[in-house]
């Protein structure tokens, strides 16, 4: 059994659709959320992948995780895993750093590339996975750090039910889910979830609201054959905030902590998405299984903002330097997968093959505008230099210079318009291994075929280039107690010099191979029982990756580095009142200048209590440290170190009603949990809290 159930874990993530019927016997098994990986459990995956049979670190972060823990975006979840921490993103997309490594795009919707940039909904989701390392056999290009899945929630025969979410908190924000699920016969499924939030936070002029709704319905056509359809709408508005300046010690300036540099009429985004999935899956035999799944999405995305890109303290300490710019970007996703699995053995060795194959066809438009100001007191038309003070005396199209003259601007510089056409196609391999019950050998490898062009409207000038890349993968799993796994793995995984978002083959760039990342990892896993476990991993990273440009935030510059370290993670019930989610990170790394990469503290740990005190009443306890990083790749500007305490309380109303406080800061402490770029310094909220009501009828 764990042979199947480690081709099943690797046939889900290739497909992004893990749906591989199980016989009738296993369908009475019961499933343990939060200990298994499965890209999609509800299609009909009914014996997911243990934790310990996964030749690779990873956590899992459960629907219910989310609640008790007061989680409300892909960041708070971030905050309290192994192994990563957050960026800014600019302030208008969710970024993580997987290892040291950046990323906008390695996000995925049931095992599909989610690359547009946007903050990501958590009302439809069943569990969400991090996994670190390359992951391209598994994913394709990207994941060069690692890839965080979203295992949406599905429509379910045979079961009846309404579930509700409703929050607030004390910055004014509020927000209302629902979660309706019926079935129509004993061969179909309907089930709706929809989300509307009004957000506020602790900075001037922050507001948005997200709308969601995602309808999904399950057909079982024959008992050997599943049909899953889903489409989802998001249409989501926010503020831009870009953080504050570094002073002269190259760290945030705290005097600053209350100023919005800003203009609290233009930094805006939002986002318009249709997305639609299926996902059929059918049993041919008892040892061979298959599946195909399609995926659209339809993106429409813009931003426009206005940033601190300047500061000196020491010379001009009341004057700070602004610049912007106005983005938007049209992007279709079309993606097509399929793969066949099956079981077999040459003479005593058991093998589980897996043959894939996936197609991705993607059009982007996308264009740039950067503002002209009337005046220019530092002689470059796109910026302009404003007097610090709360508000900054600039707002709409207009404003007062720091030498207190009248100044406008019109987002009228094209910086950039261009027309991309992406086709990837991809084959992949791999063999599961079983040499005895204790040893299982992973080999596999993945072809894809990446060909892109790319119109550069302003320049008049088509680009297009080429890549054909083999991505190897390698692991070994040896138990020496079916509670106790070792693993070591090797795995690579590429970058196009397009980047994350396609659009750039200027230049040399034309001419270059892609970025690569290389990862070796050796691990332990130890399930102390069914409900507790413990993880460990050590690794090492080889990266050529584009970086953010220390002077120029718009720009990128390559950097060659080295990254290794080691994750160490408790996860369960220490007591039957009692669990915890633990884990503790170190970080080591080094650019090919001999400096540290940006974004990369020494140390992270974070742990999460749940105490139950009573049958219905129950307390939760957290902690997350951060150590100290720099912000730039010449390590001039750095992130001070950090210590958050958080803090929970439900009490159960009834066997279907629950109400809960989530305390966040309890400490008040001042912290800056991330940046963009030496001038642009997250500042992270003060003690608040959130009220949650949650039932089923």
């Amino acid at each position: 059994m764990r042979k199947t159930q480690v081709a099943i874990f690797t046939t889900a993530l290739l497909l992004g659709n893990a749906a591989l019927a199980q016989e009738t016997k296993e369908i009475e098994e019961v499933i343990v959320k939060g200990k298994y990986l499965s890209t999609n459990e509800a299609n009909s995956v009914k014996t997911p992948t243990p934790i310990i049979d996964v030749p690779q670190s990873l956590s899992i972060i459960t629907a219910d995780q989310i609640t008790e823990q007061g989680i409300t975006s892909i960041g708070d979840i971030i905050d309290y895993t192994a192994g990563v921490n957050t960026s800014q993103g600019e302030g208008h997309r969710d970024s993580v750093v997987f290892r040291g490594v950046r990323s906008t795009a390695d996000f995925y919707l049931d095992g599909n590339r989610d690359d547009v940039q946007y903050y990501r909904g958590l009302y439809n989701v069943e569990q969400v996975e991090i996994l670190r390392g390359p992951n391209a056999l598994l994913f394709g290009r990207g994941g060069t750090g690692g890839i965080i899945n979203r295992v949406s929630k599905k429509a379910k025969i045979d079961q009846q039910f309404t579930g509700f979410k409703t929050t607030a908190n004390t910055f004014g924000g509020f927000g209302l889910e629902l979660d309706h699920n019926f079935s129509s016969s004993g061969s179909s499924a309907f089930r709706i979830n929809a989300t509307y939030e009004s957000l506020e936070n602790h900075r001037d002029f922050f507001g948005g609201d997200r709308i969601g709704f995602n309808p999904t319905a399950k057909f079982e056509l024959s008992p050997d054959t599943t049909l899953d359809l889903s489409y989802e709408y998001a249409d989501h508005e926010r503020f831009i905030d870009r953080g504050i300046p570094t002073g002269t010690d190259g760290r945030p300036v705290e005097a600053f902590e209350d100023i919005v540099f800003g203009n609290p009429e233009i930094n805006l985004t939002g986002l318009e998405a249709h997305l639609f999935r299926a996902a059929l899956q059918h049993n041919f035999s008892e040892n061979t299984k298959g599946n195909f799944s399609a995926f659209y999405g339809d993106y429409d995305k813009f931003y426009r903002n206005f940033y601190a890109s300047g500061y000196n303290q020491e010379e001009t300490p009341n004057v700070v330097e602004l610049d912007g710019y106005n983005d938007e970007t049209e992007r279709q996703n079309l993606i097509l997968s399929g793969n066949l699995v099956s079981e077999f053995e040459t003479g005593n060795i058991g093998h589980t093959f897996i043959f894939g194959v996936e197609y991705i066809d993607t059009s982007s438009d996308q264009f740039r505008f950067n503002p002209v100001f009337s005046t220019d007191l530092n002689s470059k038309s796109d910026r302009e230099d404003f007097s610090v003070a709360r508000p900054i005396a600039f707002s709409g199209s207009t404003g007062v210079n720091a030498a207190g003259q009248a100044t406008s601007f019109s987002f009228s510089d094209l910086n950039d318009d261009t027309r991309v056409n992406l086709d990837v196609t991809s084959l992949y391999v791999q063999d599961q291994i079983e040499v005895s019950e204790q040893l299982d050998i992973l080999i596999g490898a993945r072809f894809d075929s990446f060909d892109i062009e790319v119109f550069n409207a302003e320049a008049n000038e088509a680009r297009e280039r080429k890549d054909d890349e083999v991505s190897p993968r390698l692991g070994i799993i040896y138990k020496p107690q079916e509670n106790i796994s070792l693993y070591a793995s090797y795995s690579e995984s590429f970058l196009p010099r397009s980047g994350e978002q396609f659009a750039n083959i200027n230049g040399d760039n034309n001419r270059l191979d892609p970025n690569t990342f290389e990862n070796t990892e050796v691990g332990l896993k130890w399930d102390f029982n069914e409900d507790f476990s413990f993880t460990a991993a050590l690794f090492e990273n080889q990266q050529n990756s584009p970086q953010v440009s220390d002077t120029d935030a718009s720009r990128f510059d390559i950097i060659q580095s080295e990254i290794s370290g080691f994750e160490l993670q408790l996860n369960g019930q220490v007591t039957d009142s009692w669990s915890l989610i633990a884990s503790y990170t170190n970080l080591d790394g080094e650019q090919e200048n001999g400096s540290t990469p940006r974004e990369i503290p020494e140390n992270m740990a974070s742990i999460w209590n749940t105490f139950k005190v009573t049958n219905g009443f129950g307390l939760g306890l957290g902690v997350t440290y951060q150590d100290e990083s720099f912000i730039n790749n010449s390590n001039s500007a750095v992130l001070p170190s950090y210590t958050r305490v958080d803090a929970s309380a439900y009490y159960e109303l009834s066997e279907t009603l629950r109400v809960q406080l989530n305390i966040e800061n309890v400490t008040d402490e001042l912290y800056f949990p991330n940046s963009h770029s030496t001038h642009q310094a997250t500042v992270g909220a003060p003690i608040n809290a959130l009220f949650t009501l949650t039932g089923k009828f």
